[in-house]
């Protein structure tokens, strides 16, 4: 096999993979795996009907799953196989979705060994309910939203320009700087993982939004369609110390720009407890289940 790393020109044939069949795992675009390309040590090679996509990350070498159809997938995998073999390093898929378990057992019945990913589970919320925020279940944000927009009557949504993709990149540096960020660590990545995306906004096409007060950027969030009836949201920032700001820019950025789409994946909670707390705070309607396999 004949990997290659992801650089921005990849983006067509990525989107052609990606578009031929339904992905619900929100780290299945191109964006994604582009805005983490250098953290992750992301490499990919053409195999027939196949794309494959390696990476390393806390050393330890992974692929994702083959994407392309089921037909040809006993070939593909043996031939993954055969490169963890000839480059040293042990077998391992992360990131399936459930169904891929039953294709892998198909070809290759009791040779796996399976996992699941729980910090990487994928939450999904209903468009409708994130906008409206009706009902018991959500009364304590609403309470918020009405909170901030009480407090700071002259705040602004505002859609994301390429002039602004400056501000962010500012913005997240201060991020960084106030939680006293080294290089190389997992802060940082972020940050730079967020500037790469927001030096390519043009180009990686998605799309977002930013909360204004007085001129001061206060929060910005960006994401994009991930398949007919889906929108993910990549990143999510705000300013902690004015309250209530990451409950508005959700709500203001699905209303602006998802109202149209039946499902929002706002990603996995990377098992951090606070952030687990606020996504199930949301009621996700659904989970992406994520799992590993290994060779038994």
């Amino acid at each position: 096999m004949k990997f290659q790393y992801l650089t921005l020109e990849d983006k067509p044939l990525f989107d052609q993979f990606f578009r031929a069949r339904r992905y619900e795992n929100a780290h299945y675009n191109f964006t994604n795996l582009f805005m983490w390309r250098t953290v992750y040590h992301i490499q990919w090679a053409l195999e027939g009907d196949f794309l494959c996509v390696k990476a390393y990350w806390e050393g330890e070498h992974f692929f994702l799953p083959p994407f392309g159809p089921e037909q040809g997938l006993a070939d593909v995998i043996q031939k993954m196989l055969d490169h963890a073999e000839e480059q040293n390093f042990p077998f391992m898929l992360q990131g399936m979705e459930k169904y891929m378990m039953e294709w892998l057992e198909k070809i290759k019945p009791n040779y796996f060994e399976y996992s699941a990913e729980r910090d990487n589970y994928d939450y999904v919320y209903l468009s409708k309910e994130l906008i409206e925020l009706k009902g018991r279940k959500f009364h304590n944000k609403k309470n918020h939203v009405n909170s901030f927009r009480k407090t700071y009557e002259n705040y602004q949504y505002v859609p994301m320009t390429v002039e602004m993709t400056k501000q962010c990149i500012e913005f997240m540096t201060e991020w960084c700087n106030e939680r006293g960020c080294v290089k190389g660590d997992s802060i940082d990545c972020e940050r730079n993982a967020i500037v790469e995306a927001m030096n390519n906004f043009t180009v990686l096409g998605f799309q977002g939004g930013a909360i204004f007060i007085d001129g001061k950027m206060i929060g910005f969030t960006f994401g994009e369609l991930s398949n007919d009836d889906t929108a993910v949201i990549h990143v999510e920032k705000g300013r902690l110390e004015y309250k209530g700001v990451y409950g508005v820019i959700n709500q203001e950025f699905c209303a602006h720009n998802w109202q149209h789409i039946e499902y929002i994946n706002r990603e996995e909670d990377m098992g951090i407890e606070g952030l687990r707390k606020a996504k199930e705070s949301y009621h996700p309607v659904k989970m992406i289940e994520k799992y590993s396999a290994t060779i038994k």
